[in-house]
């Protein structure tokens, strides 16, 4: 768009509806039902963003936005627009754009550590309650206190195992450390596993710098994530969002009031952000909203219906456009009501008949102005894209992933020594210390066994010898005795039977006495 103020022109009603620099880090909320032409009013504020040298960060839930990279060519309904709005010197160009892909397939890999992550935004990942958060709580402390890195997801599960196999040795510097909870956090980080969360976590990790860059012609870069895939895990979708978002408020300076923002985050589908957040995330969420704008950042939700956001988070959104809702349920006409309320009144709309009136790229339009005052609503019609409507091919796609200037920074995994590779060498270590104690447990016991057999049988000799020794001794010529002795009565043992024997011979033929026949 090369006609005059194209940098900031958003919109037209009776006049033109321009993008304050210097506001647009007061945030904004982009709104509307399916279908109503949130993506290309998207595609627009990217493109004048670009043009004013400021990097802008979105979420390409579709694939539709890579368009954004290539010069369009304009269809009969984009001719309609360009007339209508009487845009003079409005031509059709592509922008600078990085693409990035937490699966690295469609971009370059965004990753972060464990510890960077931090326990409050891994509960959140896991779906933990507030007891399993607290054990989460204490292993990071654990982790901290003996030094050990958590980089990805092994580290982790390594951990947790750790601690759960002794518990007993942390309860008096720690507290109870319940084994069902950590049989939780366990099993909740394999179903993450699972759905592919373990290509988040890891090194290189990203670096929040490398999304605010310019071009050569001082246009700001794009940076495009693919989500399409990462939106099947709503949960990694928005807690991945969060800490970006969360990085970008820890490591950016305060900036003050500046001329134009550092960088402008998109958070597409952003109830998802919201969806069961317990209050202590929804408190971070608004302080990080309310204070990032400090750091040069402005924050733009884009989501169906205003009632997704609460009410401390929305009374931040300082520029809106708001497309058309639909009103056939109670909470819809809600919404309607609620979206009314939210704008500057102007006297001459019937802002809340006009929200369900609305055609596909028209819309109620507010922006602060240069006082940082919210500018009364006006229904306008959002100008069309320089750029191309739709994705562009996977070719080209890989075409300017490999020109980017980090590629080769995060393609390639690294996998240094952390909480995993010492806790190894630990129970390593540990195997051995104790295979080798059984090892001497066992030697000890076999010599232990044949020093009592050896002693059992020289007391058995010693014994034999001295019964032997003592017998010698009280009678040394036993044997011979014994002899002489039985010799001695076995002779007259045989004198007295042969006397007898004769005597009764005798006797018996001298008295005549004979044996009856």
């Amino acid at each position: 768009m090369a006609f005059k103020g194209a940098e900031t022109y958003i919109a037209k009603s009776e006049i033109e509806l321009h993008i304050t620099p210097r506001m647009a880090n007061r945030h904004g909320l982009i709104t509307g039902a399916t279908g109503t032409g949130k993506t290309v009013t998207l595609q627009v504020l990217a493109e004048s963003f670009s043009l004013q040298g400021v990097p802008v960060f979105m979420t390409d839930i579709k694939g539709d936005l890579s368009g954004i990279s290539k010069a369009g060519v304009p269809g009969q309904k984009i001719l309609e627009r360009v007339e209508k709005l009487q845009l003079q010197g409005y031509e059709n160009r592509g922008f600078p754009v990085c693409f990035w892909d937490v699966f690295g397939e469609q971009g370059h890999p965004m990753r972060t550590t464990i510890s960077e992550m931090g326990p409050l935004l891994l509960s959140r990942l896991l779906n933990l309650n507030d007891t399993q958060e607290g054990v989460l709580n204490l292993a990071f402390k654990i982790a901290d206190d003996a030094g050990l890195l958590l980089l990805d997801l092994k580290d982790l599960t390594s951990l947790l195992e750790y601690i759960g196999n002794n518990r007993n040795n942390f309860t008096v510097s720690y507290g109870n450390i319940s084994a069902a909870s950590v049989g939780a956090i366990q099993r909740n980080l394999l179903v993450l596993e699972q759905q592919g969360a373990a290509h988040f976590f890891g090194e290189p990790a990203f670096d929040i710098h490398d999304l605010m860059q310019t071009d050569s012609d001082g246009k700001g870069v794009l940076n495009l994530l693919a989500a399409d895939k990462l939106m099947h895990s709503p949960r990694i979708y928005s807690t991945f969002l969060l800490w970006l978002l969360s990085e970008l408020f820890e490591e950016l300076p305060e900036a003050g009031d500046l001329e134009k923002p550092k960088l402008v985050f998109f958070f597409d589908e952003a109830h998802l952000l919201f969806n069961e957040a317990p209050k202590i995330l929804l408190d971070k969420i608004e302080q990080v909203v309310r204070l990032i704008r400090s750091k040069g950042v402005g924050v733009y939700f884009v989501t169906q219906n205003p009632l997704d956001i609460p009410d401390s988070v929305l009374g931040q959104m300082g520029n809106r456009v708001q497309h058309a809702l639909r009103a056939f349920t109670p909470r819809d006409q809600k919404a309607v009501k609620a979206a009314a309320t939210t704008f500057r009144v102007n006297p001459n709309l019937n802002v809340e008949a006009a929200i369900t009136e609305l055609g596909v790229g028209e819309a109620l339009v507010s922006f602060l102005d240069a006082k940082g005052i919210p500018m009364m609503v006006e229904r306008a019609l959002i100008l069309p894209p320089a750029s191309q409507i739709g994705p562009i091919t996977s070719e080209e796609r890989e075409r300017i992933i490999r020109k980017s200037d980090v590629y080769g920074v995060y393609e390639k995994v690294l996998d240094r020594e952390s909480a995993f590779e010492i806790l190894q060498d630990r129970v390593n270590e540990s195997n051995r210390l104790k295979s080798e104690a059984d090892e001497a447990a066992a030697e000890a016991k076999e010599k232990l066994t044949r020093a009592k057999e050896e002693a059992a049988m020289a007391r058995a000799q010693s014994a034999k010898e001295r019964a032997e020794r003592s017998q010698k001794r009280a009678n040394p010529d036993i044997f011979a005795e014994l002899t002489k002795q039985v010799g001695r009565t076995a002779t007259r043992t045989l004198g007295n039977e042969l006397g007898r024997t004769l005597v009764r011979g005798l006797f018996g033929s001298l008295f005549g006495g004979s044996r009856k026949r």
